[in-house]
């Protein structure tokens, strides 16, 4: 059983900061991506911020230089620092990772509950 959290969401006005984390636990033996998406207003889904297979990292162009991605192998985690916030960030974030598990054919993918960040104009 693998659960991802997310924390770290919240309220801010535009021009401000937050920083927000993923964290997996239970079993896991590898982790080979992890994303952030963005679910706005209209349900549409959009990938903020991925970490790929090959450790690269990859960041959408509607972000880029106001938003980093990093991961904490170590701990399992991944964080997505985000400033200059902007009304048009408001949305659900998401956090998703595909994960080796012991005893476990294959690599499964799971998503976390969801945060909700909201930007002040």
């Amino acid at each position: 059983q693998v659960q991802l959290v997310e924390s770290g969401g919240g309220l801010v006005q535009a021009g401000g900061s937050l920083r927000m984390s993923c964290a997996a636990s239970g079993n896991v033996a590898k982790i080979w991506t992890m994303t952030w998406y963005r679910q706005g207003p209209g349900n549409q889904r959009e990938v903020i911020a991925r970490s790929n297979r090959d450790g690269s990292i990859t960041i959408a162009e509607s972000v880029k230089g106001r938003f980093t991605f990093s991961r904490d192998n170590a701990a399992n985690a991944a964080h997505l620092e985000m400033t200059n916030l902007k009304p048009e960030d408001t949305g659900t974030y998401k956090c998703h990772a595909t994960i080796e598990s012991v005893g476990v054919l294959g690599v499964l993918s799971y998503f976390g509950q969801g945060t909700q960040v909201t930007v002040s104009s």
